[in-house]
């Protein structure tokens, strides 16, 4: 049974010309979007900036609310829940922000933010027991107890992540969406905080839907994939084989762009010609099609399903059949 169960997701911005008028038009920053979660599974989610991964891990939160569609956690839809009727759940996944500079309030030490989510879910019933509490969460994100008296602009960039991974630790969620949590850090911090979150999961049973623009490092975090593009999912399926074998002409271009240590690999790079289309009047058909180095007629007007393409794995591409894959394979060669 899934712990996670996204079912036709969308969420739509409104475009307002003026205050006084209704909107005209919608940013489709998610668009019928679908996955399924396990405990203590790592999900990736892929794609490049304004794809919409964010506003979808928002949204498992709900952070956001959504236009349509249906989140189940745990057997209880969070998309049909008032703000009211959240709290209880809330306790159950948590989120680690991407900015480890912008995320922490900078009026409060380090014990008063991760205090506050035991004292809104009532977890520590004294003081005493609160700053035990505040204590053990750091030792166990390799920060000192002494630390809490502190407040964030006295740490560095991996600390200050450390914190916040301490904070989403503190309710004990069974669920975590990680939002590019190592993108604004340096290479060797990077590496620890990975490492961080790896045992972890592997301590208390955590579920990851783990956010990133690199794939080398989804690749070595998630047992399975989603490739989003302008707000779709467009490949889907465990890591090792999409990342071997990619079948969606995006995602091919994706895994050109990552460096090789081998250099006799011999790899061709794809690159992708104009821009990220607008996601307030996105292309009709496929809305990859105006940049795909393979695209048809038939692309520009009928959408692709996103279809099982073999055990386990999906895409939603017309060309992605028994005649075509290997034709696109090369590209790859």
């Amino acid at each position: 049974m899934s712990l996670l169960s996204v079912r036709s997701l969308s969420i739509r911005f409104p475009v307002h010309r003026g205050w006084w008028r209704a909107p005209s038009r919608f940013v489709h920053a998610v668009d019928d979007v679908s996955f399924d979660l396990a405990a203590g599974e790592t999900v990736g989610l892929v794609g490049e900036s304004g794809c919409g991964k964010t506003t979808l891990g928002r949204a498992v939160v709900r952070l956001i609310a959504p236009t349509a569609g249906a989140i189940e956690f745990g057997g209880i839809d969070l998309a049909s829940l008032k703000p009211g009727q959240l709290r209880p759940v809330r306790r159950r996944l948590q989120m680690i922000f991407q900015d480890p500079f912008g995320s922490l309030n900078p009026c409060l030490t380090v014990g008063q933010i991760i205090g506050e989510a035991l004292d809104i879910h009532g977890l520590a019933r004294t003081r005493t027991a609160r700053r035990a509490r505040v204590g053990a969460l750091l030792d166990h994100v390799g920060l000192a107890p002494a630390d809490a008296r502190r407040y964030p602009r006295e740490f560095s960039g991996g600390q200050r992540q450390r914190i916040g991974i301490a904070r989403a630790l503190a309710v004990e969620p069974e669920l975590i969406v990680c939002d590019e949590p190592v993108s604004a850090l340096d290479v060797s911090v990077q590496a620890q905080v990975v490492n961080l979150l790896h045992d972890l999961q592997r301590e208390h049973g955590l579920a990851y839907l783990f956010i990133a623009h690199d794939l080398a490092l989804i690749e070595h975090l998630s047992r399975r994939i989603l490739v989003m593009y302008l707000g779709r999912v467009v490949e889907a399926g465990d890591t090792k084989a999409v990342c071997r074998a990619p079948a969606h002409p995006y995602t091919q271009a994706l895994l050109s762009a990552v460096p090789r240590l081998d250099p006799s690999a011999n790899q061709r790079r794809i690159v992708l010609t104009g821009e990220v289309p607008s996601p307030i009047t996105p292309p009709s058909g496929c809305r990859f099609h105006p940049r795909c180095p393979m695209a048809e007629p038939r692309c520009r007007h009928a959408v692709p399903a996103l279809g099982e393409i073999s055990s386990g794995r999906w895409a939603a591409c017309h060309l992605v059949g028994a005649g075509n894959r290997m034709a696109m394979l090369e590209c790859l060669v």
